[in-house]
């Protein structure tokens, strides 16, 4: 366990300083690595709480990948359960923690075996389902009479149109109304072995957009406005579909949000709990929000290999992008030394990165964030902890226990 109590401190706010200090920390360490600043992590949990004004944060474990700090997150009071985006890996994480929600539907039949061959998996572990479909699947692999009840939560589109503008938000689920979640619902409750127990709703237009775009200040007043109306009309769609399900069910749950609608969320009446987790590493991402500013708690390092130019140097990797639209704001930033960029015409790479904007020679360090959420721990087989300008040992990430989740 990582203990986590709120730092005194916040050395990232000098970045002249911080960066150095963490290079200085991990000299003895060979390219590439990962860096979780303890202290970073610490402050980013202890500020969500704090932005989430007491309701309680369920931890999207795809945003860390690293089991060690998403245990050691959720022993701190007001953190509780794991949204899990495998059920592969909600079965893994549920031998230690007790309440795992699958953020996702699953088709994986092998792990829908196993859960219902269970009975302590099938009652921590809660599936999400947004047709019919899935649970017929389920029915096909276990029938309802050689399992366990398995607990389910339906998913309701977030998402809203606009004219001109169109469709916005993430096209996750077809219950796109509170009339078709509630349907689904009651087939739910009618079919032997399963049991309806929460509602989650990911308003992605509000949470993940950034709304501080420097001197475009025409375009920040547009997001604003589009902020507030998806807000104002989501949390309408929402609490009409609890009131609904909560009059053929008892649910457990009612989740909504994530790190960048933490405030919003929470303002709504009929949401029980909240999502966070990139907002736990704080990539590069969220410095373009208005409302908070996460410390850079996770960077990696990456190596010079060469100089093919003049003012040119070349990184060995580097090409670990976010998920997404296409687009710059994808590729890992280069934070120290500071002022570099990368080749217009070649960008992150796969096997090499080439920057300019410094004066490097081979063998030197360059330290990057990533974007949002879990892409260093794809790559890392662990994290080097940093605490007091030393490192204080190491956490294993998926990778790094063999754990290869999709």
């Amino acid at each position: 366990m990582i203990p986590l109590p709120e730092p005194a401190a916040t050395p990232w706010r000098d970045p002249a300083a911080f960066w150095p200090g963490v290079l200085e920390a991990t000299a003895a360490l060979d390219p590439p690595f990962g860096v979780l600043a303890v202290d970073a992590l610490a402050w980013n949990a202890h500020d969500l709480l704090r932005r989430a004004a007491g309701t309680p944060i369920r931890l999207a474990s795809k945003s860390l990948r690293v089991r060690e700090a998403i245990e050691s997150v959720l022993a701190l009071p007001g953190w509780h359960g794991v949204l899990a985006y495998s059920l592969r890996e909600a079965l893994w994480l549920a031998a230690t923690v007790d309440d795992v929600v699958l953020g996702y539907p699953t088709v994986d039949r092998g792990a829908i075996a196993a859960l219902a061959a269970d009975e302590e998996a099938a009652r921590r572990i809660t599936l999400m389902v947004d047709s019919v479909a899935h649970l017929d699947l389920v029915d096909a692999v276990v029938p309802p009479g050689a399992r366990p009840q398995l607990r389910v939560a339906l998913e309701l589109d977030m998402s809203i149109d606009l004219p001109v503008l169109g469709h916005l938000g993430v096209r996750r689920s077809p219950l796109t109304d509170s009339a078709a979640a509630i349907a689904l619902g009651r087939e739910v409750v009618r079919r032997r072995g399963f049991r309806l127990v929460g509602l989650m709703g990911y308003e992605a237009q509000v949470a993940g957009v950034v709304d501080r775009y420097g001197a475009n200040r025409a375009y920040e007043r547009v997001v604003a406005a589009v902020k507030r109306r998806s807000i104002a009309e989501t949390t309408e769609r929402r609490a009409l579909a609890v009131a609904g399900l909560r009059r053929i069910a008892e649910l457990e749950f009612v989740n909504g949000g994530g790190t960048g609608s933490i405030e919003s969320t929470s303002a709504d009446a009929s949401v029980t709990e909240l999502t966070a987790g990139s907002g736990l590493l704080g990539g590069h991402l969220f410095d373009r929000y208005r409302a908070f500013r996460p410390a850079p708690a996770a960077a990696f390092v990456l190596s010079v290999v060469r100089t093919p130019a003049r003012g040119v140097a070349t990184l060995e990797g580097g090409g670990w992008i976010a998920s997404g639209p296409v687009g710059g704001d994808r590729r890992p930033l280069p934070v120290w030394p500071p002022g570099l960029a990368y080749q217009p015409r070649e960008q992150a790479g796969e096997v090499q990165t080439p920057l300019s904007g410094a004066d490097l020679r081979v063998g030197d360090r360059v330290v990057l964030r990533h974007t949002k959420s879990g892409e260093p721990a794809e790559r890392l087989a662990e994290y080097a902890l940093v605490r007091d300008g030393t490192v204080q040992g190491t956490t294993a990430t998926y990778r790094g226990e063999g754990r290869t989740f999709t």
